[in-house]
């Protein structure tokens, strides 16, 4: 059933790589809210078998962001929607990247555009591990939704600074995020 490997292998490259949708999990070390985020618009890459990122638009909270500050600690969460099933964690330790730095200016190129990107989160993977996924159920994808890029197209530079500096500068439990000193 599980099994755990060092890093990401071929075939779980191949896996991921054909996945429309991911999930990202992180926490405060102490007393607060576990964060539990999907992620789609194909915005995950895989930069080696021990290092991955994703491009990250500006949302309603920055947990993720918050907590990676805070303690580092990052799970990412892979699940086949369709034959064969499988279950892949990717756990490890994140940063946020931010568009002024440049690490982002070397990573960047790696995606495609979105419009509201706000970060990028880079993690280093300690851990990687399957497990069945028998009880997940088949789905089959219908597409990525626009409606958040639309919003941000919307909205405009200006418009997303000032969403960001009043949404997501902080968690839910009050940890600062990079943005914050933004």
């Amino acid at each position: 059933m599980a099994k755990v490997f060092a890093s990401i292998t071929d075939d779980l490259q191949r896996f991921i790589e054909t996945q429309h949708i991911f999930f990202v999990a992180t926490a405060p070390l102490t007393a607060g809210h576990v964060n539990l985020s999907p992620k789609g618009l194909n915005s995950f890459r895989i930069l080696s078998a021990n290092r991955v990122a994703y491009l990250d638009v500006t949302g309603s909270g920055n947990e993720t962001s918050a907590h990676l500050q805070e303690n580092g600690r990052i799970t990412f969460m892979f699940c086949a929607f369709q034959e064969p099933p499988l279950i892949l964690r990717l756990y490890g330790t994140g940063q946020t990247i931010l568009p002024a730095t440049t690490e982002w200016h070397d990573l960047y190129p790696l995606f495609s555009p979105l419009p509201g990107a706000r970060q990028m989160i880079v993690a280093t993977i300690d851990r990687v591990q399957t497990s069945c996924g028998m009880g997940v159920p088949l789905y089959e994808p219908v597409g990525q939704r626009d409606s958040l890029l639309k919003w941000a197209e919307k909205k405009g530079a200006e418009g997303l600074h000032a969403y960001q500096q009043q949404k997501n500068t902080s968690s839910i439990d009050g940890l600062p995020t990079p943005l914050a000193s933004k």
